[in-house]
């Protein structure tokens, strides 16, 4: 079976990004713990799941997508002030590189990591992680199956690899 939409797609993979020039890994899905995700609703990076379509169980694969591609460049703009009395409540000033659970005015949730600490404020870097970063993947297809009708109402995998009711 090839990969197309209303799949249940399991993969392998080794991620790297380039940095100063060297390839650094940067995570794995292994055969014991795959990234299992449905295929076609916008649960992945639109251009991953581009490079995967088509392929079958077994197939290999390498690829690499351009930052705007991936989790877009890195913006200057999404480093942000933040006035320490706000940790005041929260037992203290936080570390350098400590990641933040924030949320906005619509209740949208996200994360920041404390960059620096300044006399009146906590500077915090809102950018993804691997924001402004190519991003290469090689890896394996697993296992490529028909999503239930419960697993397309839900937006989800169910079982193995996925969601536990």
């Amino acid at each position: 079976m090839k990969i197309d939409n209303k799949q249940v797609v399991s993969v392998t993979y080794d991620l790297y990004i380039t940095e100063e020039g060297e390839k650094k890994h940067v995570e794995s899905a292994t055969t014991e713990r795959p990234l299992v995700f449905l295929y076609g609703v916008g649960m992945m990076l639109p251009k991953f799941e581009e490079n995967l379509k088509g392929l079958s169980i077994g197939d290999n694969y390498a690829f690499s997508l351009a930052a705007g591609d991936a989790y877009g460049e890195y913006d200057e703009a999404a480093v942000v002030s933040l006035p320490k009395d706000m940790f005041t409540n929260q037992g203290g000033l936080p570390e350098i590189g400590a990641v933040l659970p924030l949320q906005d005015n619509q209740g949208n949730q996200f994360q920041g990591r404390v960059v620096s600490i300044a006399e009146d404020a906590v500077l915090v870097d809102l950018n993804h992680p691997m924001a402004g970063h190519e991003l290469h993947f090689n890896g394996t297809i697993q296992d490529v199956r028909p999503a239930t009708q419960e697993e397309l109402d839900h937006g989800h995998v169910h079982g193995e690899g996925g969601h536990h009711h």
